[in-house]
């Protein structure tokens, strides 16, 4: 077998080969509506797309109330439908890992990155795993995700259970990203997974508890071309509710979207024209990025009116393994109002595009 280096930078050269719009001549499935999602099927790859993650966020703290953010987070992306060879090393498709905690109280912020070919075995995903080398998502029959991860200094072995049914986004099977058909994803999540296990930082380990948020995406074109980037928000929210919402920024963006999860479970779509994003703080990073991190959300129809505000300054994740790939994804709380009534709330907020290429390159249709 290959040494994992030589694999990670033959890997990384063939990304930049499939960035550069080379490989965009291949056909994978788009996205489109009328999708029928199954599980535990749909928990696993969809190979026929070009582009799929599974993304793990959380807020979560010891019995003394310290309180950590984590981020555990699987990338698939297509290289080439069929490899020109059947041999394991042949490249189908880059699998990427992004790995994060942040040590809220002590100010500091812990992050690592993974790129790999499947190989023979060394990375995957199928109904019961999603795996790169050591870092993995084990999913068991009667719902319960078993998180794993480690890294020079730092990791985490947690448990989540659902809070709630599984929430489809969208409409029609598809949650819509650009005026082009296909550019769009097909998009669930788990919003409010009650999560215990352990955190390790430095060789000290908190047993921890909390809640965690559990996207899976997968689709061929997410952007259309020029978007820079997006802001993601999910907020777990006091009174038993969830909220989803994203906006695209630059080029002919504007398929900004969102989903409300009712304490009932009622899930309500909200369009562009259902709410506002307004940044009020900037936070200039050590690469020169400047991130929002207050907002100002409103969703009149609803009664919403919410700040989010970072837990932590410094969340921003530098790639190593994929040089340009930069973006801010971390821990927030929210306080604001619901029909007259006060709330506050925790969750996740991610920022892409800031810095670096722009996203429409990684996960755009090349046109």
């Amino acid at each position: 077998a290959l040494p994992i280096w030589v694999t990670r930078s033959v890997g990384l050269a063939l990304l930049f080969l499939l960035l550069s719009g080379q490989a965009d001549a291949q056909e994978w499935k788009p996205a489109l509506p009328g999708y029928q999602y199954t599980f535990p099927r749909d928990h696993g790859q969809h190979p026929e797309h070009k582009i799929e993650w599974w993304y793990y966020t959380g807020n979560v703290a010891t019995a003394e109330g310290r309180r950590f953010g984590y981020q555990l987070t699987f990338f698939r992306i297509g290289a080439t439908p069929t490899p020109a060879n059947a041999s394991p090393w042949a490249l189908r498709d880059v699998w990427m890992a992004h790995f994060a905690v942040s040590d809220l109280m002590a100010d500091k912020y812990h992050h690592a990155d993974r790129l790999n070919r499947a190989g023979p075995g060394l990375a995957g995903a199928a109904e019961q795993r999603v795996w790169n080398e050591d870092w993995q998502v084990l999913l068991s029959a009667d719902g319960q995700m078993t998180l794993q991860a480690k890294n020079h200094g730092f990791a985490l072995n947690l448990s989540l259970m659902p809070g709630k049914p599984v929430v489809i986004h969208g409409r029609d099977g598809i949650s819509q990203k650009g005026a082009s058909a296909g550019n769009a994803s097909h998009y669930y999540s788990h919003t409010r997974m009650l999560t215990q296990g352990r955190l390790t930082l430095n060789d000290q380990v908190y047993e921890v508890s909390g809640e965690s948020w559990m996207d899976h995406e997968f689709g061929t074109s997410f952007l259309e071309k020029g978007t820079q980037g997006w802001d993601w928000f999910s907020a777990q929210l006091s009174d038993g509710s969830e909220l989803m919402i994203f906006q695209l920024r630059g080029g002919s963006a504007g398929s900004n979207a969102g989903t409300l999860i009712l304490p009932s479970g009622q899930v309500i779509p909200l369009g562009s024209d259902l709410f506002s994003l307004v940044p009020e703080e900037v936070w200039k990073s050590p690469t020169g990025a400047s991130y929002p991190i207050r907002w100002k959300i409103e969703i009149p129809t609803q009664g919403i009116s919410l700040e989010c505000r970072a837990a932590m300054k410094n969340q921003e994740f530098q790639a190593e393994a994929t040089p340009g790939l930069g973006y801010w994804e971390g821990a927030v709380d929210y306080t604001g109002v619901t029909k007259n009534k006060k709330i506050t709330g925790k969750g996740y907020l991610e920022m892409t595009g800031y810095s670096g290429q722009s996203m429409s390159t990684w996960f755009g249709s090349g046109q």
